[in-house]
């Protein structure tokens, strides 16, 4: 009987290591994909903050007749500038003038069409790329 029950002990390590294998191969194989979601969820996030800023910099416009200028920046959403009229904010959290990369938006003004513009570099911080590493931009 002893020789039956060892028979039996080295099969279950088989199957363990057939198992083993199969986690292996499956993460090797998923992990690329969910790294890849993560970046794009940081994307989505960069754009819906664009919008929730350019909102802000609109009634910033309405309430004091006058975009930020690009001195006073995106800062001028959170605290009150010197010497304006009507501000009636903070129109926006300090933590929302970073980008989800820990980054500060650029804020210009005036931007190409006249009124401004807001960029985030993406994940690499740098002028053009693709994917995560894209500019998003007004």
């Amino acid at each position: 009987m002893t020789d039956r029950r060892d028979a039996r002990l080295g099969i279950t390590l088989l199957e363990v290591l057939i198992v083993l294998a199969i986690l292996a191969m499956v993460t090797t194989l998923a992990a690329p994909r969910l790294i890849e979601t993560f970046g794009r969820a940081r994307s989505h996030v960069a754009e819906v903050q664009l919008a929730n800023i350019s909102a802000a910099i609109q009634i910033y416009y309405l309430d004091t007749g006058q975009f930020p200028t690009q001195a006073e920046g995106l800062s001028a959403l959170v605290l009150r500038p010197q010497g304006v009229e009507g501000w009636s904010g903070p129109y926006l959290d300090a933590e929302s003038v970073a980008d989800p990369w820990g980054r500060k938006w650029i804020f210009r003004q005036p931007g190409q069409d006249g009124s401004f513009e807001l960029i985030s570099y993406g994940r690499d911080g740098q002028p053009g790329g693709a994917n995560e590493d894209a500019d998003i931009s007004s």
